[in-house]
């Protein structure tokens, strides 16, 4: 019986387990909804500011502002936005993995490397490994355009004032709920910088700017890091609560396959439990019979 008794405390844990798992699904799902709609909406805006920036880039002077700035690249800084929360598959885990191998190139070409993490995993797992500054935890609950602008304000400046001399952000691009693709984005200088020679000749106009083409640049280019920010923010909640959705329909699953083989064990114990009681009642019997 005390076989029983363990068979049943483990159906009743694994229950409880599922009762969380499904809840945990549907929380996400809830939350994944309105972080699916906010990405779909932003993205459209973010890659045309992008075009639009870029084509701009390739038609200014890079000495017209100091954003624009090209210096040898010994000093390098990465923004590295992972989830502040686990139980969301591989979500995390790809991305520090792709983040950790970046490091490990640059550095293994002589570069100095400052990370900046954003979300709780990322600062977690690289306070030891890497130099780390400016780190922001706990945002993924609640954010804004306003939170892109106090971590662009941490890049913007020191990239000015020279202190590092180019900037990458990494973080998961949404595909869809099963995969989100590890992205790594140069934003400063921009990609496009000294890359005049692509665009095609009959295509090689200039512009009129209004006002002039230094106030527009300086107008532009925080916006552009503010842009490319706020839908990597984006773009990882939703990737973390859609990754936490389907981790959790998983585990449900697997909550469901478990109590299914413990309940058909914990008959099978039973009813060799009642097999063996009626074989001793039948054999006392005989005895009783035969006396």
């Amino acid at each position: 019986m005390a076989a029983l008794k363990d068979i049943k405390r483990k159906i009743t844990a694994v229950q409880k387990t599922r009762q969380i798992t499904r809840a945990m699904n549907m929380v996400a799902a809830s939350k994944f909804k309105a972080a699916q709609v906010r990405m779909e909406n932003f993205r459209p805006y973010a890659l045309k500011f992008m075009e639009v920036l870029s084509s701009l880039a390739l038609r200014v002077d890079a000495k017209s502002h100091p954003l624009l700035a090209v210096r040898e690249p010994k000093r390098l800084r990465v923004i590295c936005m992972t989830s502040d929360r686990g139980l969301c598959g591989g979500f995390n885990n790809n991305l520090i993995k792709t983040t950790e191998r970046f490091l490990k190139e640059k550095t293994g070409q002589g570069k100095e490397i400052s990370l900046i993490p954003v979300g709780r995993k990322a600062r977690d797992y690289f306070r030891k490994k890497a130099t780390v500054i400016n780190e922001r935890t706990d945002v993924f609950g609640k954010f804004d355009m306003g939170l892109s602008v106090k971590i662009s304000e941490d890049v913007v400046a020191p990239f000015v004032a020279a202190e590092y001399d180019e900037l990458y952000l990494l973080y998961n691009e949404f595909v869809n709920v099963a995969v989100h693709r590890p992205t790594v984005v140069r934003l400063f200088p921009l990609p496009s910088i000294g890359r005049e020679d692509e665009i095609e000749s009959d295509k090689r106009l200039d512009y009129l700017y209004e006002p002039s083409e230094e106030a527009l640049l300086d107008k532009l280019l925080p916006m552009y890091v503010h842009v490319l920010i706020y839908r990597a923010l984006v773009e990882t909640s939703a990737g973390e609560n859609g990754a936490r959705m389907a981790a959790m329909d998983n585990a449900t699953r697997n909550c469901e396959e478990l109590i299914q083989s413990l309940t058909l064990k914990y008959n099978k114990v039973r009813q060799s439990a009642i097999t063996s009681e009626l074989m001793d009642i039948v054999g006392g019997t005989e005895a009783l019979a035969k006396g």
